[in-house]
């Protein structure tokens, strides 16, 4: 029976990876060689990643690809994905391909507004509460400029602060709704840092304000903290062009596909059940990149599905359209990213990302992540319409079936002659490799 541990995280990292291989491994040596054999051999670069996070024993390996030719507002783009899945990349490429001869990617960041909240109990005459606000608000822009200071001086800061009555959820229930800029980082610490002032100032200010009573002066906060959901920080990404322009290898009828592809749009407006696959194959391409460039993928997927929902129904991300024999299909989004601060500064090739994609400002970036969802769902959708999505996929997925079966060169060449022409499903290759081995 395994053990608990004290004083886990004071041990060294050799030392937790012998507690670990001992504890939990049948062959305990296997196991230390394989975690040693992910660190990194240059012993800055693994002491940088060992500082990330706590208690660390190796690192965990995911593939970094590129998607290029992206035509994005008239410039071209590589773009890089960090991901495990295989076809989302080249997916990704294949839509970049699809609509740079057919005018590109538009993108637009509609706004930037991001909302922290400080959340409060107060049981008393709510229109004292509305009369103290008024007459202290200038306080808590005042009490925080040692903090903004310097985003002030990038073009940001704290714009505007109200008081929300929230008593119609829960009994005494108020918030300070805070909205903020914050320029070219994704701004948690900044905006955190800036709600815990304003709740010492609110605490200070109403235990001397004199129109409260006694309880009225003790206002309850339980906490102050920053919202994944901005409603108001939204990029739109979108392509056109007109329906006879769709046709290729796969689309010989345009209008039919076309108009396929619009009512596969529409399916997932309207069902939850399509429309959450739907939204997950755009957050392929969306977290593929924000995690490359060393973003919150968890506080962006959060937000986002968040808005899919904004309207009491989970519904699609994307949208789409024939009009006047013009082609439309775009989404939008919100989307808080930062190109400076956190690991934009530190992980190597998070910065080697970075610069691949030409040092975008966080608004850039918004744009370049939208388009990846947008590449992606649009690459998912005509394989769906035509010659359905298992077919791209499964034999992307063949290198992964004959890795777990430790194919040779000389085996991987038949294997793959055979299957050029022939459905792949695990089952069949390993039949075939089965077969190939008598």
């Amino acid at each position: 029976m395994n053990k608990p541990i004290a004083g886990f995280s004071k041990l060294s990292k050799e030392e937790k990876i012998n507690w670990i291989a001992e504890e939990y491994f049948s062959t305990p040596s296997a196991a230390i060689a394989l975690l040693k054999n992910y660190w990194n051999t240059d012993e800055k670069i693994q002491k940088l990643h060992d500082e990330f996070i706590e208690n660390t024993i190796t690192n965990f390996y995911i593939p970094l690809g590129v998607a290029p030719n992206f035509l994005i507002n008239g410039k071209y783009s590589t773009i890089p994905m960090a991901i495990e899945e295989s076809s989302v990349v080249a997916a990704a490429s294949k839509s970049a391909k699809f609509w740079s001869t057919r005018g590109g990617f538009k993108a637009t960041v509609i706004n930037t507004e991001k909302i922290g909240q400080v959340h409060f109990i107060y049981t008393g005459d709510v229109s004292k509460l509305d009369l103290f606000f008024v007459q202290n608000k200038a306080k808590f822009f005042n009490d925080t400029e040692s903090i903004t200071k310097n985003m002030q001086k990038r073009g940001g800061g704290i714009l505007d602060i109200v008081l929300k009555d929230k008593t119609n959820l829960l009994p005494n229930y108020y918030q300070l709704h805070a909205t903020f800029e914050t320029k070219d980082s994704m701004g948690a610490n900044f905006i955190n840092s800036c709600l815990e002032q304003f709740a010492k100032t609110l605490k200070e200010e109403a235990s001397t304000y004199e129109l409260f009573t006694t309880s009225e002066k003790d206002i309850t906060v339980i906490m102050s903290i920053l919202s994944n959901y901005v409603p108001n920080c939204i990029v739109r990404a979108e392509v056109s062009c007109p329906v006879e322009e769709l046709a290729e290898k796969h689309i010989l009828n345009p209008q039919d596909f076309a108009e396929r592809f619009v009512q596969a749009v529409q399916i997932a407006e309207v069902e939850p059940f399509r429309a959450v696959t739907h939204n997950k194959g755009i957050m392929n391409g969306i977290d593929a990149v924000v995690l490359a460039t060393g973003n919150d993928f968890r506080a962006v997927e959060a937000g986002i599905h968040a808005y899919a929902a904004k309207s009491g129904q989970y519904s699609s991300l994307s949208h789409a359209k024939i009009e006047n024999g013009i082609f439309t299909f775009w989404l939008e989004i919100p989307l808080a990213l930062g190109t400076v601060g956190g690991l934009t500064s530190l992980h190597p090739l998070v910065k080697l990302s970075l610069e691949m994609l030409k040092k975008p400002s966080a608004k850039e970036l918004m744009e370049v992540v939208a388009v990846a969802g947008l590449a992606q769902n649009f690459a998912a959708l005509r394989s769906l319409t035509t010659t359905g999505i298992q077919d791209g996929h499964m034999k992307m997925h063949l290198n992964n079936i004959l890795n777990q079966f430790e194919a040779n060169d000389d085996e991987r060449i038949l294997i793959r002659k055979h299957f050029k022409n022939n459905a792949v499903s695990h089952s069949a290759v390993v039949e075939f490799i089965d077969n190939l081995r008598k």
